[in-house]
C-alpha cells in the first residue's frame, strides 16, 4: 500500500505545489496528513484559537481533499486545526464540507472524531480512585492541577481512525492523535498491514520531507509499506531517501529512539534494517509491535497563567555587557522595591538574552557574550493587562538606569528599540502531560469515558445526512 504524506503539519505553512502534484500523480492508495503539535507552545489550546491562519489551512485542505476524491482513496487529516481540540474538528469540518461545494464534489463520507476532554470528567475519575499518571517526571494530577487547566485533550491512537474507516469513511478529521497512528490506521484498515510496519510507516512518514535530504520543508513524500516495512521516496526532484536521512528522522524530537509509545503498547525499534534501494528510495523493516498490559492515552491540557507584556532592549557598552548579570539583578531588585516579591505579589518577569541564552535560558551550556552587542526581551507575567505592562516598564527601564560600580557617565548602558510596551497574548502553560488508563471492566478501551466520539456524515452535492 503506498501512503503518501504531504506534509508535517497541515496549515502552518501552505504545501508546496510542485511535489503534492508529483506524488498525486503517482497515485497513492491514501494521503494522510498530521495538523497539530504541541511544539506551538500550551496557548493554542488554551485559548483554543488556530495557530495558522484559517486560509493557509483551506489551502492545504482543498490540495488534499480534490485530490482524495479525483484519486477516490481515503484522506485522514489529524489533530484538527493546531490542537485536536473540538473547535479545529469543527473548523475542518466547516471548510471540507465548503470546499466541496466550491468543488462540486461528488458525495463522500465525512468521519469527524472529537476528543476533547471534559476536565470535570478527570475529577470524577480521580474521585473514583483512577490515577492521572504525569509522564517525564511531572507528578500526578491532583484538584489543584485540574483547577489550573482550562481545556484538555484525549491523544487517540490507532483505534478510533481505523474503526471510522471500517465504518466506509472517505474522509476521516480527527481531534488531538498521534502522529503515526494516522498512518497506521489507513495501513491496517485499507491494507490489511500489521500494527508493526503500519505504525513505522507512520514514525517515518509523519513531517513528510524531513525524512529526505537536502532538508526541505512541506515537500510530499510517498511511503510504500507491506507486511515487512515500510519502503520512502521524496517526490521533489532534488531529494532522496538515504538510510542516513530516514534514520536521522526516526531519531528525532525522541529521548528514547528506540521506542514509539502510543495507546495499547509500543513500536520497538531496536532492531531497524535501513537498506538503500536504489538512488532516492531507503526501505526500513525490522520495527516489532508490543502490546502493553493497560490500555492508556495521553491527556494534554492547558491553563492561564496571567496577562503578558513584552519590551525590547539592546546593550551595547563593553563594561554593561561585562556585568549584565548584574545589571538584571539591580532591575530585579528595583521591581521588588516597588511591588514586593514575584512569591508575594504573583508576577514574573523573564530577561531573554539573545547573543547569550536567550534561545536555551538557564539550558545553554555556555553563557558568555562572545559578540559586541546583546538583544533584551523583558518579559512580564501579571493578573491583568495593566499590572503586567506597569511592571515590564519598570523592568526594562532600569536595565537603562542600572547602577555598576566605576560608572561615571549619567546616560544609561542600554538602548531602546522603541521606548513603549507591547502587549502580548496572555500567558498560558501545559497543566496536564499525563496518561490516563482507560481498561474498565466490560467497557471497550476507546468507548471508556466517551473520550473519542465518531460522527460520519455525508458531504457533496446531496443534503449532509448525520449518523
Amino acid at each position: 500500500m503506498r501512503i503518501m504524506s504531504p506534509t508535517g503539519h497541515l496549515g502552518f505553512t501552505p504545501i508546496e505545489p510542485g511535489s503534492f502534484h508529483a506524488g498525486v500523480q503517482a497515485r497513492p492508495d491514501a494521503i494522510v496528513a498530521d495538523s497539530g503539535s504541541a511544539d506551538i507552545g500550551p496557548y493554542p489550546l488554551g485559548a483554543d484559537l488556530a495557530h495558522s491562519p484559517e486560509e493557509w489551512q483551506r489551502h492545504d485542505l482543498r490540495l488534499c481533499l480534490t485530490a482524495a476524491r479525483e484519486l477516490d482513496v481515503p484522506l485522514v487529516i489529524g489533530s484538527a486545526s493546531d490542537t485536536g481540540s473540538d473547535r479545529g474538528v469543527d473548523l475542518y469540518v466547516r471548510l471540507i464540507s465548503e470546499i466541496a461545494a466550491e468543488r462540486d464534489l461528488a458525495p463522500f463520507r465525512l468521519a469527524a472524531i472529537r476528543s476533547g476532554v471534559d476536565v470535570a470528567r478527570l475529577g470524577e475519575a480521580l474521585a473514583a480512585g483512577v490515577p492521572v499518571q504525569g509522564l517525564n517526571g511531572r507528578p500526578d494530577a491532583d484538584d489543584e492541577t485540574l483547577a489550573r487547566t482550562d481545556r484538555a485533550v484525549a491523544v487517540m491512537g490507532v483505534e478510533p481512525i481505523r474503526a471510522a474507516l471500517d465504518a466506509g469513511a472517505d474522509v476521516v478529521v480527527t481531534g488531538r492523535a498521534c502522529d503515526s497512528a494516522l498512518f497506521a490506521a489507513v495501513a491496517e484498515s485499507r491494507g490489511g498491514i500489521p500494527r508493526g510496519p503500519a505504525l513505522l510507516a507512520g514514525k517515518l512518514l509523519e513531517c513528510a520531507s524531513f525524512c529526505a535530504e537536502p532538508f526541505m520543508g512541506k515537500e510530499s513524500v510517498i511511503g510504500e509499506v507491506d507486511a515487512d516495512g515500510v519502503t520512502l521516496e521524496p517526490m521533489h526532484p532534488q531529494q532522496r531517501c538515504t538510510p542516513a536521512s530516514v534514520a536521522s528522522h526516526g531519531m528525532y524530537e525522541r529521548v528514547d529512539p528506540y521506542a514509539e509509545y502510543v495507546p495499547g503498547g509500543h513500536l520497538d525499534m531496536h532492531d531497524l534494517h535501513f537498506e538503500q534501494t536504489d538512488e532516492r528510495r531507503t526501505r526500513v523493516t525490522g520495527a516489532v509491535w508490543r502490546p502493553s498490559q493497560t490500555y492508556a492515552v495521553k491527556i494534554e491540557g492547558s491553563g492561564r497563567t496571567g496577562e503578558r507584556a513584552l519590551s525590547i532592549m539592546g546593550i551595547r557598552d563593553p563594561y554593561t555587557l561585562s556585568r549584565l548579570d548584574d545589571v538584571i539583578a539591580w532591575s530585579r531588585m528595583k521591581l521588588a522595591e516597588r511591588y514586593g516579591t514575584p512569591e508575594e505579589r504573583g508576577y514574573a518577569v523573564h530577561f531573554h538574552v539573545y547573543g547569550r541564552d536567550g534561545v536555551m535560558g538557564h539550558l545553554e551550556p555556555a553563557p558568555l557574550v562572545e559578540g559586541h552587542e546583546v538583544g533584551i526581551v523583558v518579559e512580564a507575567v501579571a493578573a491583568t493587562p495593566e499590572a503586567a505592562e506597569e511592571v515590564c516598564t519598570l523592568a526594562a527601564r532600569n536595565l537603562f538606569y542600572a547602577r555598576l560600580p566605576d560608572v561615571k557617565g549619567t546616560a544609561g548602558g542600554a538602548s531602546f528599540f522603541s521606548d513603549e510596551v507591547l502587549r502580548g497574548r496572555p500567558a498560558y502553560e501545559w497543566t496536564l502531560n499525563h496518561t490516563l488508563a482507560l481498561d474498565l471492566p466490560g467497557t471497550e478501551p476507546v468507548e471508556a469515558m466517551g473520550l473519542f466520539r465518531t460522527e460520519i456524515t455525508t458531504v457533496g452535492k446531496q443534503q449532509a445526512v448525520a449518523r
